[in-house]
């Protein structure tokens, strides 16, 4: 089998198995059974257990990557169609954004040394709280690794859903506005697919929280690089 056809077999079964994950996660909504959990999971065992390297899955799979891009910016529509709500919490949600940022950034450079943590690691670690597109391109002015980027992203993004709730319960915030900032600031994609379904409230300040958290990100990333690095 050509190196072509086995990407292509690889992004056909990706694509199938995400789609039946879904379809389960339906029909028993348990946490190890998200999609992106459990799809994840299926697609390392059988790049594992059918030997098949990362250069040869990623070869015609990389296309589902560019994809995050367009979809990240779809979440604008529904930001548009809230404007007012917007402008009426616009210093609330300025404050939050650039402060969660630079919480997020520091703490995990921070942790990742005191746990010695390679360098590699600590500069990939540093962007773990925006969404990927955004995340990819701030990797690139602090000198973070993409393949660990994109794992740190995902693992942050899942973390921060399935814990959410739970924290919010604890620290009895009640607003949505405030569920939605806090999912969107602290999970980006993930968490923003969970405010949604708790109203549309929720996950448009989501929305906004995640793409304003991603582009200070990208800005600042030459500062972060300057100054803890």
């Amino acid at each position: 089998m050509s190196n072509f056809t086995l990407s292509a077999l690889c992004l056909v079964v990706t694509v199938a198995l995400y789609f039946a994950n879904k379809k389960l996660y339906r029909r028993f909504r348990a946490l190890p059974l998200m999609p992106l959990v459990f799809t994840p999971l299926l697609l390392v065992l059988m790049l594992v257990f059918g030997h098949i390297s990362y250069q040869n899955y990623i070869g015609e799979t990389h296309w589902l990557l560019w994809l995050l891009g367009p979809a990240t910016i779809a979440f604008a529509v529904p930001v548009y169609d809230n404007l007012a709500v917007i402008k009426r919490h616009w210093l609330s949600l300025s404050s939050g954004v650039i402060t969660a940022t630079v919480v997020a950034v520091t703490s995990s450079v921070w942790l990742a040394r005191l746990f010695t943590l390679p360098d590699e690691i600590q500069r990939s670690l540093a962007v773990r709280s925006v969404t990927t597109p955004f995340a990819l391109a701030a990797a690139g002015p602090i000198g973070g690794q993409a393949d660990l980027v994109a794992l740190f992203v995902v693992i942050t993004g899942v973390f921060g859903m399935a814990v959410g709730d739970v924290l919010f319960l604890r620290l009895s915030i009640n607003a949505g506005l405030a569920k939605g900032a806090g999912f969107g600031a602290a999970s980006h994609g993930a968490g923003t697919a969970r405010a949604y379904e708790l109203g549309p409230q929720e996950g448009t300040i989501a929305s906004l929280v995640m793409m304003l958290s991603g582009v200070v990100m990208v800005l600042i990333a030459p500062l972060v690089a300057r100054l803890m690095f």
